[in-house]
This record gives C-alpha cells, structure tokens and sequence, in this order.
C-alpha cells in the first residue's frame, strides 16, 4: 500500500485530539515477529487513514546510547543486549522504522528507552503540546510495548483504542487474552476497519 500524504501537516486541528502510536515497529522486531507480509496490511491501512483524516501518526522505537548507559545489568529483558550487540552500525540499522511502515518527514520518531512508550521519551511532550487526549495504538508485541504503554496511558488518563489487528505477539493465545479479556478493561479494542469506519461515520 502506498502511503497517503496528509493534506495539513503534522499538528492536529481542533477536530482531531487523537493519535495513532506506532510501536516497535523497526527492523529488528519487525524481523523476529512478522512471517509474511499480509501480516503488516492491518498496520499499514491504519497509517493510511490515520493520515487520510489528518490524525497525527506518531512512531515509537527502542534505541540506546553507544556504550548502552542506560541499561542495567538488573533489567531481564534488556541486560544482556551489550553482551549480545554486534557492530554499532549494524545495531543503529537494526533499530530504525521498518521499511514496510515507513513514516513521512513530518511524522515524529519517539525514542525510547525501556518497554513503555513513555520511559524515557519525550512521547508526552509532544503529546501535552498537540493537546492530545485520546491514543489508537498499535504495534509489536501485544504483551509488550502495547500493554506497558496502555497501563502506562489509562494511568495517565488518555482515552484509548487498541487496534487489534494491527498488534502482533509471538503467542496467539496471550494475544487473545489480552485483546478480549484485558485490554477492554481500560481501552476500546477494535480492528483497524471497524476503527476506519467508525471515523468516516463520525464526520
């Protein structure tokens, strides 16, 4: 699918209070999790309509400083990266935006630095300055980034929507769990259709 260009720019009119988060969606996850490329339409439509009705598209990623200061030892999912990382060229390929979702000039690339969309970024920055208060999210894995940062969000307040098709997890049965049973709990959870629906019955 070929990416739609916004008509306005990035900044989100006074209609538009939403955005969609897209998460860990780089080349070394992308890799691990995705068998086929049918697997990404659902988040590639998403982006689409996203920026169809000028609803800001905002990317989240996990990166690291050369050296790797900011991991600890302590961290189980994240300790053992220093001993595992190869070159740094290689690492920095490795944990850019997947070319399959490519964002636009001005789409924001959010940096992160744990599970969270929210550790260690400035992801509420943006978000307090476009007077945000409603997230759609989307990315890999379910019961990861997507869970951490909708814990993290409902805290926060934010209004939320999972787009269940478009979040991916190396077990389907936790996926399901967590779209139908936990998720709904503190967000809506839709398919990324009944989301693009919904938002052309809304105009």
């Amino acid at each position: 699918m070929k990416p739609i260009k916004k008509e306005n720019d990035t900044v989100p009119n006074e209609r538009n209070k939403c955005a969609l988060l897209i998460m860990d969606m780089q080349r070394s996850v992308v890799s691990q999790f995705v068998k086929n490329a049918e697997s990404l339409l659902p988040f590639q439509k998403a982006i689409n309509t996203a920026r169809s009705h000028a609803i800001p598209v905002i990317y989240v990623r996990v990166a690291f400083r050369s050296g790797y200061p900011e991991i600890s030892s302590r961290n189980k999912m994240f300790g053992g990266i220093p001993a595992r990382a190869g070159a740094a060229a290689v690492m920095e390929a490795a944990m850019q935006i997947d070319e399959s979702v490519q964002p636009l000039p001005d789409e924001p690339i959010v940096t992160k630095l744990r599970v969270s969309a929210f550790a260690g970024s400035d992801l509420e920055i943006i978000l307090r300055s476009w007077q945000i208060d409603t997230l759609i999210l989307s990315g890999i894995a379910t019961s990861g980034v997507v869970l951490s940062t909708l814990r993290e969000a409902a805290d926060k307040d934010y209004a939320l929507t999972v787009l269940s098709d478009a979040c991916i997890d190396a077990d389907a049965e936790v996926h399901r769990v967590l779209t139908e049973k936990v998720f709904p709990l503190q967000a809506e959870v839709r398919s990324v259709d009944e989301w693009a629906n919904s938002l052309f019955v809304t105009q």
